[in-house]
């Protein structure tokens, strides 16, 4: 961001506001992370914030200090629409276009808060007064960090804020290993770490605490695992009835598009996940190295995201969308597999 754009802002933020925090729908880490974070620092400023999320999100979320605060749209549309319209700032986090936040869309467009973007992914709206937007930072949390190391104010960040963001961090770079993941993200880390993150139990909170049914479900995915080798493609299929036969819910299908990509030679992998009540397939995408999930995600499933790292829907079948995909990959077949 300009100097005076964060001149403005600390201006803003200099007496009490009513301040919303939204992230974007079907919430992960990092938008959970990042948003908690901010809302913590916000409150020690004396502001009036709430985060208002979409949308329910993964019960392994759950613990990170503030949550119990959260408002959830789907479920408190009323109250939550007084807050926006009453809002003097909206920040929106971990996405860049107003679409992305489902049935909270109009409410936000209509709002007359000055809008603050900080988001990480490619291709953004102009919708914000303020937009701090940079593709080459691993997640939204370590924008957050540099955010406030902009606004003077990186000595504010206490235990719950560095949890926070910490897991937002964590989750956004599958625990440090992707490409994304700096010497300056490790930098990050290291500080929050020595502002109170536990590491070791924020690890265990968001990855060791799977319920049977869950392993069962991840079970299944993996017999279904098929392999397109000519292709170096991987993907994998679920049915609502073979959710429903393991009871799944939210976040139970997170990362598991990741085992397709571990396979030797895989570049490219997906998973399809049927949702009936939303009459769509819900898609992830992975790649290794320069092969942009991004752009066919775009081109293909309306959906986007980073290069190696994107989601998109069909309105199709499951066994239909499958197909198009099947049909699509040989034009990429020089792209795979070199």
């Amino acid at each position: 961001m300009k100097k005076e754009e964060i001149q403005e802002i600390k201006q803003l933020l200099s007496a009490p506001k009513k301040v919303i925090i939204v992230p974007h729908k079907n919430p992960d880490g990092d938008a959970m992370g990042s948003s908690l974070g901010l809302m913590h620092y916000l409150l020690n400023l004396d502001h009036d914030v709430t985060v208002i999320a979409p949308n329910d999100y993964p019960d392994f979320l759950k613990w990170l200090p503030g949550d119990s605060s959260v408002l959830k749209y789907e479920s408190s549309k009323k109250e939550s629409d007084h807050e926006i319209e009453n809002a003097d700032i909206i920040f929106t986090l971990d996405f860049n276009a107003l679409h992305r936040t489902g049935n909270m869309e109009s409410v936000l467009e209509s709002s007359n808060a000055i809008k603050i973007m900080i988001d990480h992914h490619q291709q953004p709206d102009d919708y914000a007064r303020y937009m701090y937007s940079d593709v080459t930072i691993c997640s939204t949390s370590q924008m957050i960090y540099h955010f406030l190391e902009m606004l003077d104010d990186i000595d504010m960040v206490n235990s719950e804020i560095a949890t926070c963001l910490y897991t937002g961090i964590m989750t956004d770079t599958g625990s440090f290993r992707f490409r994304s993941t700096t010497s300056t993200t490790h930098c990050v880390i290291a500080d929050l770490i020595d502002k109170g993150a536990d590491n070791a139990e924020i690890h265990n909170n968001v990855y060791d605490t799977n319920s049977h049914a869950r392993l069962q479900l991840l079970g299944c995915a993996l017999k279904n695992l098929k392999v397109i080798p000519e292709l170096n493609t991987s993907y994998i299929s679920l049915s609502q009835k073979e959710l429903n036969t393991y009871d799944f819910k939210k976040g139970d299908t997170e990362g598991v598009v990741n085992y397709g990509l571990s396979l030797k030679n895989v570049a490219f992998a997906v998973i399809f996940i049927e949702h009936q009540q939303e009459g769509i397939i819900k898609i992830s995408l992975r790649s290794k190295g320069d092969f942009d999930v991004n752009e066919f995600a775009r081109k293909h499933f309306n959906g986007g995201g980073h290069t190696n790292a994107a989601g998109g829907r069909s309105e199709l079948s499951l066994s239909n969308t499958i197909e198009k995909f099947i049909t699509i990959l040989p034009s990429y077949k020089s792209d795979l597999k070199s």
